[in-house]
């Protein structure tokens, strides 16, 4: 996979990657409605067995620095169905590289993968269930953790739906 937009290139992850990756996962703030920051090590251990030994993830490389800014979950759960998720550096945020990105990649999914359905899930019901609304996918899950005290909320498209 290597997809352009006009501020990122969207490829597979390399070993190289590791410090941007975890300027991303060991960043409290950005893991906040995830879970606790990751150490390097860990965000080594991840970044091998998840994002390249399984695929599971692609990095959005900015292309006026070569830097990972981004991590982006893309992983198959059947043969024409993928969750989509995100976590950018935060000196990046509000700044529309997000939806950039998650749009050229659900654009790669529909159109060269022939993916029948994207969907994505967060217990962030405001910044993320946002992204996820502008990027046209609809509500289709709302599950309680009633021990928790938290909701967690499921938004999918179809291709059929996507323009």
């Amino acid at each position: 996979m290597d997809i352009e937009t006009p501020r990122m290139r969207i490829r597979r992850f390399i070993p190289e990657d590791a410090a941007d990756l975890h300027e991303i996962l060991g960043d409290a703030e950005t893991m906040k409605y995830c879970e606790p920051p990751y150490d390097l090590e860990k965000t080594k251990q991840f970044l091998s067995s998840f994002c390249i030994s399984h695929g599971g993830a692609v990095a959005a490389v900015h292309k006026e620095s070569g830097k990972v800014i981004g991590y982006i979950l893309f992983n198959q759960i059947q043969r024409d169905e993928y969750e989509l998720g995100w976590f950018f550096n935060r000196h990046f945020w509000r700044q529309g590289y997000a939806f950039e990105a998650c749009k050229a990649v659900i654009d790669y999914a529909f159109y060269t993968l022939g993916a029948q359905r994207i969907f994505a899930e967060t217990i962030d019901s405001i910044k993320s269930v946002g992204l996820m609304q502008k990027l046209g996918m609809q509500l289709s899950e709302i599950q309680y953790d009633h021990e928790r005290k938290t909701a967690r909320y499921v938004y999918d498209m179809k291709r059929s739906d996507w323009k």
